[in-house]
């Protein structure tokens, strides 16, 4: 093995501390728009001409329900913005889309059930800073959309600032593996939250931020039952178009169909070899159809498919879902990412900040129906995922969810960045934590004006929504 050199514990603290000359602490509370700022709705047309024209609507009738939708979708609005603010100048693996909604549970290999980021179209190295805001700003809107007080609000960022700030300090006086190993399976979470609180009441409120017990029924077989049945005596996708449309249905010619899916499953061959393990279960699946699928906010438009395939017989079903994946939109910003198929920069980023992540993940470049050639990643459709319930959360729920955020997105920055030297830039007072609350409510303002801006594009006829869908 090639010696390198490895800066000290005190030279990596001595760093952190350093920084702060290039970005005080006190310097994240401060937003305003920047001169020559980028109209935020030809940024949201400029990633709708890479997207499939007749979902667009879709995506921005989802965005129009209210500014936390619009925030969700608003990722590149977002990650412009943040490029013009102050950082340290420590880069980790973002996130890239870190708002609360991309947090939530899910099943690991070992089938624990686990609390992490779930959501990783945008993941690329950058400062760690951009991932911090865009989760405390997404709680200060979400605060806003639920009623919430501004002094309720700014607890809530507060919150999830100091656990992010205390997480990297309790890593930085820990070994490199206790950093690598660290997770929260669910019931060290529902543990955490109990020891933290004698009131029951207030646990058993928190219990249902996250549906545990329903995310542990979301699986291949659940969604089998509720997205297949047969046609003619084959098993099939359920047509609900927009949102599910069957290859049929897509490719009206019989022979272009059978073309797509003997190509489809040269593909698959493909993509075995990106998954671990000598032996894996992929082998033992067969496939049987396939539609494109409609997910999500910000994604509405990139082309997602779902491929249903079995085992053994029908009742060992297996589906996947494969999602395009283009160029971060944290790209333009921070640096192009070192990989070439942007399927593998999903992945990889994914499998570094995430203390788990599911078997089938992989990637693959593929030739479309059009005729062109873009990058996929492709997973379980489901997996014991579950989400926060943001439309029912109250204060006490809103915080404690705060704080369990933060608590990871410092562990996921911690596997890949320096997390000595963020620590020691942090520091042990409140100065981080309150610049970021002031930064929350002031962006919190602009993602209403710029709502705002999307809605009157609606009416006036500049771009087209389609709500209710």
């Amino acid at each position: 093995m090639r010696k390198t050199h490895r800066p000290s514990r005190e030279a990596r603290a001595a760093r952190g501390k350093q920084a702060r000359h290039t970005a005080n602490r006190s310097s994240h509370g401060r937003w305003e728009p920047a001169a020559g700022r980028p109209d935020p709705i030809a940024l949201l047309e400029e990633q709708a001409a890479s997207r499939v024209p007749e979902l667009v609507p879709i995506r921005y009738g989802r965005m129009m329900v209210s500014p936390f939708t619009f925030y969700r979708g608003a990722a590149l609005i977002m990650a412009a913005d943040l490029a013009a603010t102050p950082d340290s100048g420590i880069t980790v693996q973002c996130c890239g889309d870190a708002h609360l909604s991309n947090f939530g549970v899910f099943g690991s290999p070992e089938r624990k059930l686990m609390f992490d980021i779930n959501d990783f179209d945008e993941t690329l190295p950058g400062p760690w800073e951009w991932d911090v805001k865009r989760l405390a700003a997404s709680l200060e809107v979400a605060g806003r959309d639920r009623g919430f007080s501004p002094s309720d609000r700014r607890r809530v960022v507060l919150a999830a600032a100091r656990e992010y700030r205390q997480g990297m300090r309790e890593a930085a006086d820990t070994t490199t593996l206790d950093v690598w190993y660290s997770h929260m399976e669910i019931g060290e979470m529902l543990e955490w939250i109990r020891t933290e609180d004698d009131d029951k009441r207030l646990v058993k409120a928190d219990r249902s931020v996250v549906d545990v017990a329903k995310a542990r029924t979301r699986d291949s077989t659940r969604a089998f039952k509720k997205l297949t049945h047969r046609v003619d005596g084959d098993l099939r996708f359920v047509a609900d178009p927009p949102l599910i449309v069957p290859l049929e249905d897509l490719v009206l010619s019989d022979r272009d169909r059978h073309q797509t899916e003997r190509s489809l499953r040269k593909q698959i061959k493909r993509y075995r070899r990106t998954l671990a393990d000598e032996h894996h279960p992929l082998e033992e699946f067969r496939y049987v159809h396939m539609a494109r699928k409609v997910v999500g906010v910000g994604s509405v438009g990139t082309r997602a498919w779902i491929f249903l395939m079995t085992g053994v017989d029908e009742r060992d079903p297996l589906i996947l879902q494969a999602k395009e994946a283009q160029p971060s939109v944290l790209e333009r910003f921070a640096g192009r990412s070192a990989y070439d198929n942007q399927g593998q920069r999903v992945v990889v980023g994914q499998r570094l900040m995430q203390t788990a992540s599911d078997i089938f993940l992989g990637w693959q470049r593929v030739k479309d129906l059009d005729g062109n050639h873009r990058d996929y990643y492709l997973r379980q459709l489901h997996d014991w995922k579950g989400s926060a319930h943001v439309d029912s959360l109250r204060v006490t729920g809103a915080t404690r969810y705060a704080r369990m955020c933060g608590a990871t997105l410092a562990r996921a920055h911690a596997r890949s960045g320096d997390w000595i030297a963020i620590a020691s830039y942090l520091g042990k007072g409140l100065v981080f934590d309150e610049a970021i609350a002031d930064f929350s409510a002031a962006y919190a303002d602009q993602n209403e004006r710029d709502y705002e801006r999307l809605v009157h594009a609606v009416k006036s006829g500049r771009v087209a929504a389609e709500s209710g869908l």
